[in-house]
């Protein structure tokens, strides 16, 4: 059953509450709070942001802007819904602590909210490229009265400077009453003071409730170490406001039989750094088939849910998950049947949800309905291998360094490893200032990135529907992560809506092809492609228009700089090679001759094709219409290579379809006294995109051969 309230949608720089869509679902988690943007509101303080870059406090805020508040300043929020509730994303300066007076409509109340840098300033040091991160942390307060909307709450600082990045405001559900027959906690000694050591209690309680109920009353509970053996069994609180338990390790457990099912509670850890050798999870290893999360409050854990094991047809619906120095959740490998839905994540110091087919493919699951929000060292929703996976209907914000806001991908970080296979769906999904500079690589990642990393793509992606806004670098992104040019193929992209993406539309770094329908673009800041496929040579990414298609037709022209955010395209250098490093095929190849060598830059490797098989064709790509006026063709400048003439016409083409002759038939002669260089002279005419060399014949060798061929506009 879905959480009643107003679904929370990004717009640029806010959050603001829309009605959900009577016909079709919107993007992201139907939440019970109302979420404002501290620059929204009124405040005697000061704006920070917008900022992009990595290490920055702006960079990991909601909006990329917050309110610094120095002691005595204050922000204060126009309530958008009634609420008795207030959460309050907020940073404090490192090594300090301390409060912010709460005002509710002038009124001081005698409850503070307690902030403390206790769990930021996270150092992940054995990860390449990144730097202290996780800056925001989350405080909680129940108000003790009810406020309306229009209603004015306020957050002051007292002593310690506070920089506030948003607030969120809900009206908290009164506590529910125990259920029949149900073992309580209390009845086996635990202490809902949260004074007292309550883990004996706990598992006290959770055996002798087997096929039941485990009732855990409105209060706090310390727990010293994980629960094991958890079956058959339900954890009930009487809502996360209520109940709450205090635990950095809540189950751990690599088997169970299954039909666990935990619902309404808080638990709150003290987890301050990521240290990946230790359990410091909610649930860490496997719950069992036909099991569920629900309704829980999760922070301050390194990872939400580390699933292992058997967890067939789980569902994780409903839940907060804020604050984890790793992951959200994680499916690691085996999970059959797993639904994560309807869920909120906001601060996690990983992917916010992973799915990662370690030892054995994770099968026909899926993240839907969710709402992610700044992970600070990965990405929103990351798909790790599997076998039909859906990534469907999530609304994800802020990325920041390492990360896109969707990665579809084959990296495999360990083996044995099950790529991607299958259909991948990846559908209705609205992207929000996601994507990030990459320091490994220095250079953007996408928005949505599809990455072979370690192996090709061999998967069908389907990519459908997608709204991306705000990108501070491209939409889609084709790589292999690696460097190793694996290619990314099987794609295809249909109804996206693109709006102010900070480079381009479509970055492909690969080999590979994808086909594009319904695409629309306003706002493209530099080019609609980068087609730019790394190792250089190692074969061309095909970007094939299916129709439908607006606002990005032109292409980088530079493979040698990358595009900076809103530069615009500039104009080619007259004397730079427009071949060098583009995709380059032919007809047919000798051996590892192979066509990408003729654009290399090497005048020593040279492509060849096949033998005995005149004619034969090379076609360079040169990536948009270009006005081409000079070839430079090459062989090795080597004696070896004796004089010889290759026959030849140069054609042209827009669409890579169509040829026309350019340049009739006719001898060139090579000759290793004159550096085995040929220069071609073009007419003037319309524009080329498509280069092609039609070789006819070769005295030297029975077959055609360039070691380069170099375009040039003048």
């Amino acid at each position: 059953m879905p959480i009643l309230g107003a679904v929370v949608a990004l717009a640029a720089g806010m959050l603001v509450a829309l009605t959900p869509a009577p016909a079709h679902a919107a993007a992201g988690a139907t939440l019970p709070f109302t979420s404002v943007e501290a620059e929204a509101a009124t405040t005697t303080g000061s704006t920070v942001g917008p900022d992009h870059t990595q290490g920055t406090l702006a960079s990991e805020a909601s909006g990329r802007r917050a309110v610094r508040l120095n002691s005595g300043q204050r922000v204060e929020f126009t309530v958008p819904r009634a609420a008795d509730a207030v959460n309050v994303a907020y940073n404090v300066p490192d090594g300090q602590s301390g409060s912010l007076d709460v005002y509710v409509n002038g009124a001081k109340l005698a409850k503070t909210l307690p902030v403390t840098s206790q769990y930021s300033y996270v150092d992940t040091g054995w990860i390449a490229g990144s730097r202290t991160h996780h800056f925001f942390a989350n405080s909680r307060l129940l108000l003790d009265r009810n406020v309306q909307a229009g209603d004015k709450v306020a957050f002051q600082a007292t002593g310690v400077q506070v920089t506030v990045d948003v607030a969120d405001f809900e009206q908290a559900a009164a506590p529910a009453t125990r259920p029949a027959g149900s073992v309580s906690v209390t009845d086996r000694g635990a202490d809902p003071s949260g004074r007292g050591d309550s883990t004996q209690a706990f598992r006290e309680a959770v055996s002798a409730a087997r096929g039941g109920v485990v009732w855990i009353p409105p209060g706090e509970y310390r727990l010293t170490s994980a629960l094991s053996g958890v079956q058959n069994v339900t954890l009930q609180g009487a809502g996360h406001w209520h109940s709450v338990v205090r635990s950095s390790r809540f189950i751990d457990q690599s088997s169970s039989a299954g039909s666990v099912h935990i619902k309404d509670f808080a638990v709150i850890g003290e987890v301050t750094e990521r240290v990946d050798s230790q359990p410091d999870n909610f649930v860490n290893g496997s719950l069992g088939p036909n099991s569920s999360v629900s309704g829980m409050w999760l922070q301050h854990l390194k990872v939400g849910l580390w699933l292992t094991g058997n967890n067939d047809n789980l569902v994780v619906e409903n839940n907060r998950i804020l604050d984890t120095t790793a992951d959200g959740l994680n499916l690691n490998g085996t999970a059959k049947g797993v639904r994560v839905r309807n869920n909120f994540l906001r601060n996690q110091g990983d992917d916010s949800l992973a799915m990662w087919s370690l030892n054995a493919p994770n099968t026909q699951s899926s993240f839907e309905n969710n709402t992610i929000s700044q992970p600070n060292l990965a990405n929103g929703i990351a798909i790790y291998g599997g076998t039909d996976i859906t990534v469907k209907d999530n609304l994800i914000a802020d990325t920041n360094a390492l990360g896109s806001g969707i990665a579809i991908s084959n990296q495999k970080f360990l083996d044995p490893f099950h790529p991607l296979a299958g259909t991948i769906t990846v559908s209705g999904n609205t992207l929000v200032r996601t994507g990030a500079m990459n320091p490994n690589w220095n250079h953007p990642m996408g928005a949505l990135r599809v990455d072979s990393y370690d192996s090709a793509i061999e998967a069908q992606v389907r990519i459908t529907d997608t709204t991306i806004t705000d990108s501070p670098y491209s939409a889609f992104e084709f790589v292999s992560g690696s460097g190793r040019g694996y290619a990314a193929r099987n794609i295809t992209v249909d109804g996206a809506t693109v709006t102010r993406t900070g480079t381009v539309v479509v970055q492909a770094e690969t080999q590979g092809a994808a086909t594009f329908r319904g695409v629309t673009a306003t706002g493209v800041g530099s080019a609609g492609v980068y087609n730019c496929p790394y190792p250089s040579g190692s074969g061309p990414f095909t970007v094939t228009d299916g129709g439908g298609n607006s606002g990005w037709n032109s292409t980088w022209s530079d493979c040698s700089t990358w595009p900076e955010p809103g530069q615009g395209n500039p104009d080619p250098d007259p004397d730079r090679n427009l071949a060098r490093g583009r995709p380059a095929t032919a007809t047919g190849s000798q051996d590892v001759y192979t066509p990408g060598r003729a654009v290399d830059g090497d005048a020593n490797s040279y492509w060849e094709s096949a033998n005995h098989a005149f004619p034969q064709d090379l076609t360079v790509d040169l990536g948009s219409s270009r006005a081409v006026r000079r070839l430079v063709l090459k062989l090795p400048p080597q004696a070896v290579w004796q004089a010889r003439t290759q026959t030849l016409s140069v054609q042209g083409s827009t669409d890579g379809s169509a040829y026309t002759t350019v340049l009739a038939a006719r001898d060139y002669r090579f000759d290793p006294a004159t550096g085995n260089t040929v220069t071609v002279n073009l007419p003037s005419g319309p524009g080329l995109r498509h280069l092609r060399l039609h070789v006819t014949g070769n005295t030297g060798w029975p077959a055609a051969q360039f070691s380069e061929v170099e375009a040039y506009l003048s």
